[in-house]
């Protein structure tokens, strides 16, 4: 006959503790329904992370500028040293054939020197090395063999020289593309900030924009971008006027013009217009020329350089005002020099 036993109840203590911890995770979820949500940031707290993160792309800019410029004097550094094996394979080539050529009529007037046989086909530096040898063959021999000596080392340098230069440019284009996703990064989560706000405190933002944009372009149309001081030279008054020119132009990141510009994009441009090289990013050109700390030495044309790792560069205006591509999202512009975001370092004269 089966046997029908009664199941065992749960403990008093143990229906205590699962009711306790029930009850708690009731209170949790209550908790996490009723949380208040995070604080939206407001406008002005938006703004300020904005341009943080537009200056710190603007940092990854210069160095992208630096590593691609690099990497563009590595391609034409390698490119002409890839030119000169070539032609010296062929000198070399010439060489080797005129020894032949001496060896064959040696050998059609009665024979042909053991060592210079033997030379043909082996390396002539282990002859070159033998006293022995030279003595055994002509003047004319011996200063061919040295030339063949001489243009194989100078090649076996160069396709050294080549080597070394084709892995920096490996590791050049790996930086290149590390900055170039930093920018893009930075770019990126300012757009995402951007995105945040309401309509209408997107409309300030734009408008506080545009209202800088304006006053720049009064300055150009009232003739108020004249100079309050004579030009340092010339060349800085004609890279000054290439630069108005362009006022209203786009901020892009590693642009170099004529239709958009990053800051030290814009310099080098301007320059150029003016028949002036000179570097490419901000940190390479603020170390050509003479340098000016006193703002009020400062001349129209000159180059100015803000914050303390020299990532932001213009062209002075005059009474305190710069002439600048400022960051993404603007163009170029008139700008106080107050007002930059960052301190005044030092001015550059060309």
């Amino acid at each position: 006959m089966a046997s029908h036993r009664r199941p065992k109840q749960p403990s008093r203590a143990r229906v205590t503790v699962l009711t306790t911890a029930a009850a708690a995770a009731v209170a949790v979820s209550a908790q996490a329904a009723n949380a208040a949500p995070s604080a939206k940031p407001s406008k002005d707290e938006v703004k300020s992370k904005v341009d943080n993160l537009y200056e710190q792309a603007e940092q990854a800019t210069e160095k992208y500028n630096g590593a691609k410029e690099k990497q563009e004097k590595l391609q034409k550094e390698i490119s002409t040293i890839q030119d000169s094996v070539a032609r010296g394979q062929q000198e070399l080539n010439k060489l080797r054939d005129g020894l032949g050529s001496m060896a064959a009529g040696q050998y059609r007037t009665g024979g042909i020197d053991p060592s210079l046989q033997l030379f043909l086909s082996a390396d002539p530096d282990d002859y070159l090395d033998k006293a022995s040898t030279l003595d055994q063959l002509s003047g004319q021999q011996v200063e061919a063999l040295k030339k063949i000596q001489d243009k194989q080392r100078e090649l076996t340098q160069e396709r050294s020289e080549a080597s070394s230069k084709l892995k920096d440019l490996a590791a050049t284009r790996t930086e290149l593309g590390n900055k170039k996703k930093e920018v893009q990064g930075k770019l990126a989560e300012a757009q995402r900030l951007l995105n945040s706000l309401t309509a209408a405190e997107k409309a300030a933002l734009d408008a506080e924009q545009a209202r800088a944009s304006r006053a720049s372009a009064d300055r150009v149309q009232l003739g108020n971008s004249a100079p309050a001081s004579a030009p340092a030279s010339g060349r800085a008054g004609a890279a000054f006027s290439a630069a108005q020119s362009k006022v209203g132009t786009p901020y892009v990141y590693g642009a170099t013009g004529p239709s958009s510009f990053d800051c030290s994009g814009l310099t080098s441009w301007a320059y150029a217009q003016a028949g002036v090289s000179i570097p490419r990013t901000s940190e390479a050109q603020a170390n050509i020329g003479t340098r000016i700390y006193s703002q009020s030495q400062l001349q129209v044309g000159d180059l100015v350089f803000f914050f303390n790792d020299l990532h932001h560069v213009g062209l002075y205006a005059g009474n305190g005002q710069t002439l600048h591509a400022p960051r993404p999202g603007t163009a170029v512009r008139y700008e106080s020099m107050n007002t930059i975001g960052g301190p005044f370092m030092f001015g550059i004269r060309v």
